[in-house]
């Protein structure tokens, strides 16, 4: 038996696509869903959110982009749900929009590196970036649309997934895992964190265990995976404001804004090096409100409907930890950073033993003394 430690979009596919192979698994997680995930704004956007020095994991979220309509159309069935439209996921592509003219240049410079790549870009004129969105500020001076990015809401994916495992019958322990069991040089279960008051520290045994924590991963292992704070918040009007997905670069800072189909706009997010800090500050929602202003303006006369801060698990590298761990029974799902809702679909390909050359992009074993 497989047993996953961690309950997010990362673990509950996992664990879903395992019972989908007929293979049994326990998932582990005090709150499923609540994490990382709950906070996600869902962007599914390899290409928009590139650098020039992270190829590999545009690679990764590019094949991962491109299983997510059968994820979802699998999930969907599995869930009970009328099809994939019911997890609000959206192909529109992303516009990123520039202001100045140093901000035009670099988009330029950005759409020839993906030009060159063979990537979807197309290149717009101020003018027809407010003819594709006519809420944008009159100011926005070109943009390039990444044709091929998509996004999803992460809080419908997480909930079909809990209802796919349980129509398929897997046991979910909500209980919060206190350390791996070992045998010698083998992990070979999990013991749990007894509940308020109680002395004793129930035990799950397996054949392997996956450790799919996210931010706290380096608590159970030596993993070299960090928290980094990042404060969301939701807001909601009458009729959708955008269509697509709209990103662009205010004051130095980058920031997103991501439509729901039901008139909810996600703008996001901060990135803080605040440890295990969850709190949502003023300071935080200001910058975002500030920085999406310019993009938007229409904005200040929304309703806030939500506003939260999750922990982001990130890597020295930026790419995931997946794969073995170099220790017999431990497998690693862990260090998604920002992709953890786009990257969710490979992943449990890789643990599932569907890929070579990607699995060997985002192995563990890049990293010395994982354990």
């Amino acid at each position: 038996m497989d047993v996953i430690v961690g309950g997010g979009v990362v673990g509950l596919s996992l664990a879903w696509r395992l019972a989908r192979e007929g293979r049994p698994v326990t998932l582990v997680d005090p709150a499923p869903a609540s994490g990382a995930s709950h906070a996600a704004a869902g962007m599914l956007a390899p290409v928009s959110e590139v650098t020039y020095t992270e190829v590999p994991l545009l690679r990764l979220g590019v094949a991962s982009l491109r299983r997510w309509p059968a994820f979802a159309a699998e999930l969907a069935a599995d869930a009970g749900l009328a099809g994939p439209e019911a997890l609000d996921l959206r192909s529109e592509g992303t516009l990123d929009v520039a202001f100045g003219a140093d901000d035009l240049a670099a988009l330029d410079e950005l759409a020839a590196y993906l030009e060159n790549l063979e990537l979807p870009v197309r290149r717009l004129t101020g003018r027809e970036c407010r003819r594709l969105e006519p809420m944008l500020a009159p100011s926005v001076r070109g943009g390039l649309l990444a044709v091929g990015d998509s996004w999803v809401d992460p809080r419908r994916v997480t909930a079909a997934l809990l209802a796919a495992l349980d129509r398929r019958g897997v046991q979910l322990v909500r209980a919060r895992v206190g350390e791996l069991l070992r045998d010698g040089g083998r992990v070979t279960g999990v013991r749990l964190e007894p509940p308020g008051g109680d002395d004793r520290r129930a035990e799950l045994r397996a054949e392997r265990v996956i450790l799919a924590a996210g931010a706290w991963s380096a608590g159970l292992a030596e993993v070299p995976v960090r928290p980094v704070k990042g404060q969301i918040m939701r807001l909601r009007s009458p009729q959708p404001l955008l269509t697509r997905c709209v990103r662009g670069t205010v004051h130095g800072t980058p920031v997103y804004l991501v439509p729901r189909g039901d008139g909810e706009l996600v703008v996001g997010a901060t990135q803080e090096e605040m440890g295990f800090d969850t709190r949502v500050t003023a300071g935080g929602l200001y910058e975002l409100l500030r920085d999406a202003r310019e993009l938007v303006p229409g904005i200040t006369e929304l309703e806030v409907s939500d506003v939260v801060a999750g922990l982001r698990p990130g890597t020295p590298d930026n790419l995931p930890l997946i794969g073995p761990s170099g220790t017999p029974g431990l497998a690693l799902a862990t260090g998604h950073h920002r992709g953890g809702v786009l990257l969710a679909p490979l992943t449990a390909d890789i643990l599932l033993g569907e890929e070579g050359e990607l699995a060997a992009m985002c192995s563990p074993g890049r990293f010395r003394d994982i354990s």
